[in-house]
């Protein structure tokens, strides 16, 4: 796969190459992906977990009533 950048996000990659965190633009961009990925992941399950906890309190009945007036 090739991916093109320029301005900016070329010159992030240039700067994190340069300073030896990462040997090639390849394993910048592999590693941000892999990142984001995991927070993808992580936030999905939380969400899960919120409608899970939501769910059972409406089996409770442990309702609220809401007025937007």
């Amino acid at each position: 796969m090739q991916v093109r950048l320029s301005g900016k996000a070329a010159e992030i990659v240039k700067a994190q190459i340069a300073s030896g965190l990462y040997t090639s633009a390849s394993d910048f961009i592999s590693d941000i992906v892999l990142r984001a990925d995991e927070f993808n992941q992580l936030k999905l399950e939380r969400l899960r977990r919120e409608v899970s906890i939501g769910l059972e309190k409406i089996k409770r009945r442990e309702l609220v009533e809401f007025d937007l007036d």
